[in-house]
């Protein structure tokens, strides 16, 4: 069962971000520490991305809930997860998160992830316990985020699996926000329509039109997050009216506009995380070059 607990109290959680140079296109980490022991329960909403969980406490640790089953430890969260929720002692934490093209090279297909929450050790069988050894005993944040990107780019470095127009289509759609049409982009990659979303689907695990209301959601969570009026944000992510964005989220999150806006695991990273948050000042640039000795021990252990 997942363990129950107080919602995250975010201002108990240190978080660290890759430097830039340290960056992987296609993919986005953070580091997390949450300070206190007690057991916390966290909703987590929707993102355009296959997201991995590295858990890197000693003993009991995370749980992920979807769809009434549980998943201790590292975790696979693919896309459209329905209500996710995490739970336990969170201590220490790794996040990656893979856009869905470079998550079909790195995880070997993105597609059975889909709607799923997974144990990273059924994906990646015993390397995920060496990495997760690996990044436990490394000194600083800098230095398992370096381990990271070269254990995700090493894979990266493998032959792609995602068609170029497929990858093509995908990148318009996070440029557009969401708002490129599936017409549109099988005319520029010279497909039909069909053929077009047929291929998407198959390669990325989800239909071209859905792929691109995730993409307008999450774009319009992260106004909302950063204290966006709902009614601004409908008209500036391109939904009818406010009703629609209501809907949109509803379905997506099941959250309500508001709910989401003050939901801050949607928006860890350097861009989106709130200028007025609390949280902001928190999330620092790690540097690999200096080591700060062992790493704080993890709430749980």
């Amino acid at each position: 069962m997942l363990a129950t607990g107080a919602p995250l109290d975010w201002s108990h959680v240190d978080i660290a971000v890759p430097r830039s140079s340290d960056r992987l296109q296609g993919v986005s980490m953070a580091g997390f520490r949450h300070r206190a022991r007690a057991s916390v329960d966290i909703a987590m909403v929707a993102h355009p991305s296959v997201t991995l969980f590295i858990d890197l406490n000693e003993g009991e640790g995370l749980v992920h809930r979807a769809h009434g089953r549980d998943v201790r430890g590292s975790a696979v969260v693919g896309l459209l997860p329905g209500d996710l929720r995490a739970g336990g002692r969170v201590g220490e934490c790794l996040q990656i998160r893979l856009d869905p093209v470079a998550a079909a090279v790195v995880l070997g297909t993105a597609t059975e992830f889909t709607g799923a929450v997974v144990s990273l050790e059924d994906v990646w069988g015993r390397d995920a316990g060496r990495t997760e050894e690996r990044l436990r005993a490394a000194a600083s944040w800098g230095e398992r985020f370096t381990i990271a990107a070269d254990l995700v780019g090493r894979r990266l470095g493998r032959r792609p699996t995602v068609a170029p127009e497929v990858a093509f289509a995908w990148r318009q759609m996070r440029a557009s926000r969401g708002r490129a049409r599936v017409d549109g982009l099988a005319d520029e990659v010279g497909w039909s329509r069909k053929r077009l979303s047929a291929r998407f689907q198959a390669q990325l695990g989800i239909a071209p039109k859905r792929a691109a209301r995730l993409v307008r959601f999450d774009h319009a969570a992260r106004l909302l997050a950063r204290g966006h009026a709902a009614a601004g944000v409908a008209a500036e992510s391109g939904y009818v009216d406010q009703s629609h964005l209501y809907r949109e989220v509803k379905s997506f999150a099941g959250l309500t506009p508001t709910a989401v806006a003050v939901a801050p695991w949607l928006a860890i990273d350097d861009v989106a995380w709130p200028a007025s948050s609390p949280m902001r000042s928190r999330l620092t640039p790690a540097a690999p070059t200096q080591p700060t000795g062992s790493p704080p021990s993890c709430a749980g252990a």
